[in-house]
């Protein structure tokens, strides 16, 4: 499938991995991100799930208009709407939206639904999703879920969030369906906590080389 997202989509698939962080503290938006590029992620979504969090996107966009900066658990065309006018590259939801979809699809931005049955995977696809969230993954059924779904859903493309971390995202990767994996362990909260960004950096260029040893790249 191509499109006005397409350029985006194919980056992420690309990396492989997702970073998904909870901004509590605004402030730390630029240095977490800086510390995310220097370990090779160029990415982010970052979550609605804090205070301040769409003009955590704006920031972000801002001061790194190079890198690709996307917001997650958008549960409405209002949310959606507001980040995309802040700047966001692509837009995440835990759940497959109609209204929410069609907003992004018509501002050419693409939008990562969720689902987590075949019927919503279809749907989602149907609905023009170029990327699928499987969330929650670990509790869903995780690989076995999308080796057994790849047979009848050919066109469906996921991104696994929900329970992977470094010891379980090699078996993700590897997957011929997985276009990237999503998750927060690159950024703990301990890491936030104590400002320590070096982690952050050494977490992410340690997924990236998971993904791609996994790949057949490494």
């Amino acid at each position: 499938m191509t499109g006005p997202g397409t350029g985006t989509v194919a980056t992420i698939a690309d990396l492989g991995v997702v970073p998904v962080v909870t901004f509590t503290d605004p402030a730390l938006a630029e240095p977490v991100f800086e510390a995310l590029c220097s370990g090779g992620l160029p990415v982010v979504e970052v979550t609605l799930r804090a205070p301040g969090a769409i003009d955590v996107v704006g920031r972000l966009v801002d001061a790194f208009p190079d890198a690709i900066v996307g917001a997650g658990t958008v549960l409405s065309v209002e949310d959606a709407t507001a980040v995309m006018d802040n700047g966001a590259r692509f837009v995440v939801s835990p759940l497959t939206d109609p209204a929410v979809m069609a907003t992004c699809l018509r501002r050419g931005v693409p939008v990562v639904p969720g689902a987590c049955t075949p019927t919503e995977v279809h749907k989602a696809t149907e609905a023009g999703a170029e990327l699928v969230k499987f969330f929650p993954a670990e509790p869903m059924g995780g690989r076995r879920f999308l080796q057994a779904v790849a047979g009848p859903l050919p066109a469906a493309r996921f991104v696994p969030t929900g329970g992977l971390n470094a010891g379980n995202l090699a078996g993700y990767a590897a997957l011929p369906n997985v276009a990237a994996c999503g998750g927060s362990w690159m950024v703990p909260s301990s890491a936030l906590a104590e400002r320590r960004y070096g982690d952050v950096s050494k977490l992410a260029a340690e997924a990236l080389a998971i993904v791609a040893q996994a790949r057949g790249r490494g």
